[in-house]
């Protein structure tokens, strides 16, 4: 078919894309408020989304890719907050970790109810784990307090959240991690 004023979107890709994200993101988060992720088929999510299956798979490989996009974006204003002072104690950064999740806490509260909170793993990983140019000892110290993070955070919300976000950052920060 020959493109003509008529037949192409005024949109640009990006446009159509962030188009896409937004309302297949809003669409699953809906959908599991319901069901486990793996009862959700990608017909059922399009069709609340308004989109078609081409464009879910032009933009994701998987529903959990959905989902770690997402977690990157609101991850995104902790990094922001965080990276407006240099050389915050990590107590301070801790503690504003701790609250972007209470922040997001229906998310992260249906994230742990569908067992899906592994998907955190690679953001804290990336934030703090090790880096291929570190040597030894700091790859492993970096490994040992992502890992001991990302346990934390798990067990917290396994508990349901019931402490603050002051008092989970001072409870790390008093364990020496």
């Amino acid at each position: 078919m020959r493109q003509t004023s008529k037949n192409v979107s005024p949109f640009s890709n990006e446009v159509r894309n962030a188009y896409v994200i937004e309302h297949i993101t809003d669409a699953l988060l809906k959908l599991l408020r319901d069901k486990p992720v793996g009862d959700i088929s990608i017909s059922e999510l399009c069709d609340l989304a308004g989109i078609g299956r081409a464009s879910f798979y032009r933009n994701f490989e998987s529903k959990e890719d959905i989902l770690r996009r997402y977690i990157n974006k609101i991850f995104k204003e902790w990094t922001n907050e965080a990276d407006k002072k240099e050389n915050r104690p990590l107590s301070e950064l801790l503690g504003l970790l701790f609250a972007h999740f209470e922040k997001h806490r229906d998310f992260y509260r249906l994230l742990n109810e569908r067992k899906l909170i592994y998907l955190l793993k690679d953001v804290i990983i990336g934030l703090c784990g090790p880096k291929p140019e570190q040597d030894k000892v700091e790859a492993y110290a970096r490994a040992y307090v992502a890992y001991a993070l990302y346990g934390w955070i798990e067990v917290w919300f396994e508990r349901g959240m019931q402490e603050t976000a002051e008092e989970i950052a001072g409870m790390f920060s008093e364990r020496g991690l």
